[in-house]
């Protein structure tokens, strides 16, 4: 199976680079002719012709092609044990990478579960799974054990995927080899049409793909966004080669599958949106109790908990600190059927609040384990502000230089910690040493460690540190 795949990425190489000899204007004509009948011939020749124009410079043809139809149909929804074990059998046979992808339900159920999985692969074709129907999905990911696996915004899908057993050991991510390459939107849409030269339709990225049955429009919806995303990978690929990211954008990727799962927030209740405005530790006991109260109904009726109750409503609730279901109605947050139907346990939570001692209250802020807000540092360290102002302005030129983002050359928090910590001396070596352990990758130290020792230096020679 490897060598297939490896013979199948070979002739494609070869193939673009045949028709990058041809020149740009030539792969225009090649990929505006074949946009005349996009069959699976003609859309491999317009993503070969459409891969030599973004790399001589040109600017992809205009109009792109609107891709209606799967190139096989729309496959039916996997439900069945036997159904997944065809799929299985199809998919080991299968030669190449597999584009993988997962609709969930967010803003409609609650947790971030996949309700349709969907796959494609050299010889295998198309393949919609049902992981509510199915879901253990192992024997299918150890029937593609070795293969890459091709997602866009990997950490996205990552997480569903693995609580239904795929877990891959090889990864592509398209999406982040596209920040790599200074693409200035990566979406999935905006990357196939931009190097593909095809445009998908995503009228449907925010349905409630928690219904059944799916509707057949959805269902094509969700096979076109693996249709052509190995030859998207392909394409980015070859990208990554020319521009000498290659092994960046790998390095990165290996970066992602080894990351282990964030741990849960110790207080997630305080990310609720405009808890800034709430002043004192009595309204943030009641903006945690009634925010439990309702992770508690959404969890126990499957729903996002933004449909259960607004953080806008508890925002409020902690301000007006209501007493009676008269003056819990007359919050204009309050008003909608939702809000209303558990009216109850809002009363009882702010209740619970307002009896709290003092001593049980929270504080009003946990320290965190890094460096403070940058916009406190001029008063609370000015040396540290320095260092931050100019390991931005390095970071910043070098992103430039590379055509990234700068996120993508070194995280901000990790710049930010360095600033606020570096080492005591100031070397390459140092700088490296602190970056790696701050989890910057090999070709992220390679790129950096020099010049921000060299910004850190100045700073010391001039006598500012």
């Amino acid at each position: 199976m490897g060598s297939t795949a490896s013979e199948t990425e070979a002739a494609d190489e070869g193939a673009a680079g045949a028709q990058s000899a041809a020149g740009p204007a030539a792969a225009a004509a090649s990929l505006q002719e074949s946009a005349l009948d996009p069959s699976t011939a003609d859309r491999k020749a317009a993503g070969t012709a459409e891969r030599a124009v973004h790399a001589a410079g040109t600017a992809p043809p205009a109009g792109a092609v609107p891709l209606l139809e799967p190139r096989d149909g729309v496959p039916p929804v996997i439900t069945t044990a036997s159904g997944l074990e065809r799929v299985i059998d199809a998919f080991a046979a299968g030669t190449g990478p597999v584009a993988v992808d997962a609709e969930r339900a967010s803003g409609y159920r609650y947790g971030q579960r996949a309700y349709l999985i969907q796959l494609r692969r050299r010889g295998a074709g198309t393949a919609l799974i049902d992981p509510v129907a199915l879901p253990d999905l192992s024997g299918l990911d150890a029937a593609l054990d070795g293969a890459e696996i091709v997602l866009h915004a990997a950490t996205q899908d990552l997480p569903c995927l693995g609580e239904v057993g795929i877990r891959p050991r090889r990864l592509f991510d398209t999406e982040l080899a596209g920040r790599l390459l200074g693409y200035p939107r990566v979406g999935l849409g905006s990357m196939v049409e931009n190097v593909l030269g095809f445009s998908l339709e995503k009228g449907h990225s925010a349905a409630d793909w928690s219904t059944r049955p799916l509707p057949e429009d959805w269902l094509r919806y969700a096979a076109l966004d693996v249709e052509l995303l190995v030859e998207l990978r392909d394409a980015l690929r070859d990208e990554l080669q020319a521009a000498g990211k290659l092994e960046w954008a790998l390095e990165e990727f290996a970066a992602i599958l080894a990351t282990p799962p964030k741990p849960p927030r110790p207080d997630p209740w305080r990310r609720t949106s405009g808890i800034h405005r709430v002043r004192n530790r009595r309204a943030l006991a009641v903006v945690r109790e009634v925010w439990n109260a309702r992770d508690r109904i959404a969890r126990e009726r499957d729903l996002s908990p933004g449909r259960v109750l607004q953080d806008a409503a508890i925002i409020e609730l902690a301000q007006q600190l209501p007493k009676t279901p008269a003056d819990l109605q007359a919050l204009p947050t309050m008003r909608g059927r939702g809000a209303r139907r558990h009216q109850t346990a809002w009363l009882r939570a702010v209740s619970r609040a307002r009896s709290l001692p003092d001593k049980a209250l929270p504080e009003a802020s946990v320290p965190g384990d890094g460096p403070p807000p940058a916009h406190r540092w001029p008063e609370r360290d000015p040396q540290a502000d320095e260092r931050l102002a100019a390991a931005r302005a390095v970071v910043a030129a070098l992103a430039d230089e590379h055509t990234m983002p700068t996120e993508n050359l070194v995280q901000p928090d990790c710049v930010r910690r360095l600033a606020w910590s570096p080492p005591d001396e100031p070397t390459p070596e140092a700088i490296g040493a602190a970056l790696r352990g701050l989890g910057a990758r090999a070709w992220q130290v390679r790129l950096v460690a020099k010049p921000l020792a060299k910004a850190f230096q100045r700073l010391y020679a001039k006598g500012e540190l």
